[in-house]
């Protein structure tokens, strides 16, 4: 199938190629940006020469791109709701390029406006210097992602990314943060894997905790091996989510709000921007919030701080250095997962989907607050280098530092309606640090426009982690459960179980240290080649050195599994716009790997040590973009198929392994954007993923894997503005998500490959329906939200059951100046 699928897209290139002519002589490209007066770039500005029907509009970075320009004498115009039109007369006499940019101060007439006629396709912002590590329109980049913007956030009152992330087709939260140094963050599955949100600005930035919207300007979800450009540390093979945020422009100006709502929440929030010298050249924005509230449950907290400070300083023309920091500090009930325990399967405790447990979901079943402290200290600093008018230097520098100290309580489903309270006690501190430096510019090779990146990066992350068990069993040193309760019934002791009855149980009982680290060296060079106007390659190739210190036990003074290993990682991509910036065909090529280590094998049939080869993911991907009726309609649809191959599993010698395992994964995603009539906004995803074990462990050989998340997802929302001058700014919305039912457990215990044999436990699957209304000015904005308006008990996760939050309301005040 996917040979047929590779000959058809390498044919369909050469017809395109075959097909296509040289350019018949050198035109003009007219480029440039578009900012507001308070340095703010400026999406979808019309950008016309005048008494031609060429033209374009700007991108999310306020950039316009005017191309094939004959030459002679052109007007540019400027025009933009909400801002006075400018014009300015330019001669093309056959220079490669023209930059013109320009700066549109505001006009209150139209400012209202805009209030009327409900503005525009606010959702769509397609644009991404990250995506590529280079500025690269959508419609002309082979690879797919989904962008939540700060207009769909606003207007959805998001406080965190997990809540914002509902809006990714294909996305679907395994479970949430739990503060917990090394794995904390939340979870996700994309396209079949488990991904998480490890990337800000598109370098290293780790937390352990759930991440503060209040400087998210947009999160991108990238899908797809990506390894190549990001490297195999903070991806996955479905993808990775990058952090994009908040930066000072030239200025004064902010805003404040206050929220509240169900369970005691109180929020307050600030966004403070201002220039610090006259010619705006040192700028400084700080976004702060402060957060307390209960969750829905007897017992169970959330108490955060968070910082964002943002400086930066124009040097000279040429030359603009930043420093930018996020700190937080987080004490939270870690959220109580109820698990299968070890060793048993679904028939054991008679129970195979989560809405067979008879338990009150409001009950905590702790007495006190089980509170996990996390800390983050990240700091970034950048300078950016503009070496001459087609080349520009990145360098950049980020430390991500978390650290976090307290208990975790978790349950055991034991049947009978019977459970195991547990608990143990978590104190740790990890570090990454990452130094990356690229090179972009642009240059004509044989006829072709050639965007060129070279790049190279040094990451380093290490983990110093302790684990306390619980005392009182000396044949069992791990011990963590505390007792056995019956979740249906009343419990004289349901409140024995709380920290102060825990913690002195830590101070005897078992304490496991582990020290890691590891680093690795890269070397990236990527190439865009406009063929024609229209047909456009791309190719991407990694080298990648990686070093694991391995693991030190303190208490023995072993260091184990240290090893070395290389890795390349290429990555090609092709696009031909049918109908130029509107409609485009693509497909790619993308690659991802896992460093393996030192593992027993089977050697003349005896267990010996032996280094593994890399395991490697592949996608093969194709599908269409388009983005018409002057920006009011935006989708793409595309299919995958991603297969890992050279995972290591259980040999049938006794304690070795092979290195021949397979997993597939494959799918198709859609998205749309639409601004179909005035004050009318829409979004929708669908995403299905079929995901399968081949060649593996005999219990799990052929099935779908826990990690994979539901079948099918569904994302949708739907906002409206009225259109009536003495109501203008009033506006709602609705929307939600859908996904089917996903396994917790899913084996054959008995490895006999009989699918009669195969034991599921299930997360039933759900209907989730959001809601908000709210009215905008220019002065402030008021907004009601409602979440899972119909009250559905639902839950997510993988290997646990998480239930997730009933109705909830919130209500927001925002003054902005």
């Amino acid at each position: 199938m996917r040979g047929k699928f590779t000959i058809g897209l390498i044919s369909f290139c050469f017809l395109l190629f075959a097909s296509t002519s040289a350019f018949a002589q050198q035109k003009t490209v007219i480029k440039g940006t578009v900012t507001a007066i308070n340095g703010e770039p400026l999406e979808n500005v019309s950008v016309q020469l005048r008494g031609t029907k060429i033209g374009a509009l700007t991108d999310s970075q306020g950039v316009y791109e005017i191309k094939n320009i004959s030459s002679g004498n052109y007007t540019i115009r400027i025009s933009a709701l909400g801002h006075t039109s400018k014009e300015k007369k330019i001669i093309v006499s056959g220079e490669p390029e023209i930059v013109e940019n320009f700066i549109l101060t505001t006009n209150t007439e139209e400012l209202e406006e805009v209030f009327i006629k409900g503005g525009i396709n606010k959702y769509n912002k397609s644009e991404s210097p990250y995506v590529s590590k280079m500025q690269i329109k959508n419609l002309e980049n082979s690879q797919v992602y989904s962008v939540v913007t700060k207009s769909l956030m606003r207007d959805q009152l998001v406080i965190n990314q997990d809540e914002a992330l509902k809006n990714v087709p294909g996305l679907y939260q395994l479970w949430a943060a739990t503060g917990k140094v090394g794995d904390g963050g939340s979870y996700f599955a994309s396209r079949g894997f488990v991904t998480q949100s490890l990337l800000r600005d598109g370098i290293a930035g780790k937390i352990t905790n759930s991440v503060d919207a209040a400087n998210l300007e947009r999160i991108e979800s990238i899908k797809g091996p990506s390894a190549t450009l990001f490297g195999s540390i903070l991806t996955s093979y479905g993808g990775l989510i990058n952090r994009v945020t908040k930066k000072p422009t030239e200025t004064f100006r902010g805003d404040i709000s206050y929220q509240s709502g169900s369970y005691g929440l109180n929020r307050l929030s600030a966004d403070l921007n201002t220039p610090l010298n006259d010619d705006k050249t040192a700028l400084l924005r700080i976004n702060a919030a402060y957060n307390d509230a209960n969750t829905f449950q007897d017992y169970g907290k959330n108490r955060s701080y968070f910082a964002a400070p943002s400086f930066s300083y124009k040097i000279n023309d040429k030359v603009t250095i930043s420093i930018d920091a996020e700190l937080s500090t987080v004490n939270s009930s870690s959220p109580a997962f109820t698990y299968i325990p070890y060793g048993q399967t679904p028939n054991s405790i008679n129970l195979y989907s989560a809405k067979e447990i008879a338990r009150d979901w409001k009950r905590s079943f702790t007495g006190g607050e089980f509170m996990m402290n996390t800390k983050t200290t990240n700091i970034f600093a950048q300078a950016h280098y503009q070496i001459n008018e087609n080349w520009k230097s990145q360098t950049i520098f980020s430390s991500s530092a978390n650290q976090s100290d307290g208990p975790q309580a978790w349950f055991y489903l034991l049947g009978n309606n019977k459970m195991s309270r547990n608990a143990w006690n978590m104190v740790g501190k990890d570090n990454i640090i990452e130094f990356q430096q690229n090179f972009n510019g642009q240059t004509q090779l044989f006829g072709m426009k050639h965007q060129l990146l070279f790049g190279g990066d040094i990451l380093r992350s290490e983990t110093n982690s302790s684990l306390g068990y619980l005392s009182g069993d000396p044949n069992n040193p791990f011990k963590t459960d505390y007792d056995i309760v019956d979740y249906t019934a009343a419990n004289a002791n349901y409140y024995n179980f709380n920290p102060n009855n825990i913690e002195p149980l830590f101070v005897n009982g078992y304490q496991y240290r582990t020290i890691t680290s590891l680093t690795t060296y890269s070397v990236y060079a990527a190439d865009v080649i406009n063929i024609t106007d229209q047909l456009i390659l791309s190719a991407a190739l990694r080298f990648d050195h990686y070093k694991n210190n391995g693991t030190y036990d303190p208490s023995t003074n072993i260091n184990s599994g240290a090893f070395s290993q290389n890795a390349f990682s290429p990555k090609f991509g092709l696009v031909y716009q049918i109908i130029k910036d509107k409609v485009s065909v693509f497909g790619n090529y993308q690659n991802s790997f896992k460093n393996m280590g030192y593992l027993f094998a089977n050697v003349n049939g005896n267990p010996e040590l032996k280094q593994f080869d890399p395991e490697k993911a592949n996608q093969f991907e194709a599908g269409f973009k388009l983005n018409v009726l002057d920006n009011k309609l935006s989708a793409n649809l595309s299919y995958y198929n991603i297969e890992v191959k050279d995972i290591v599993r259980a040999g049938q010698v006794v304690n070795t392994n092979v290195q021949d395992g397979n997993q597939t994964s494959k799918g198709f995603e859609l998205e749309v954007t639409t601004n179909p009539i005035s004050g009318l906004n829409l979004i929708f995803g669908y995403a299905y993923n079929n995901s399968k074990l081949n060649n593996a462990n005999a219990d799990v050989n052929g099935l779908r894997p826990e990690t994979a998340g539901p079948e099918n997802l569904i994302n949708y929302w739907i906002s409206y503005s009225l259109p009536t001058s003495k109501l203008r700014g009033l506006g709602f919305g609705i929307g939600g998500n859908y996904g089917s039912e996903t396994f917790v457990y899913n084996r054959n215990p008995t490895g006999s490959g009989n699918p009669a044999d195969v034991e599921a436990f299930v997360l039933p699957s759900y209907s989730i329906v959001n809601a908000t209304l709210y009215y905008d000015q220019p002065k402030y904005r008021l907004t009601l939200k409602a979440d899972n308006l119909t009250d559905e008990l639902y839950f997510n996760g993988y290997t646990t059951v998480n239930v997730q939050a009933p109705r909830t309301f919130m209500g927001s005040i925002t003054y902005k100046f």
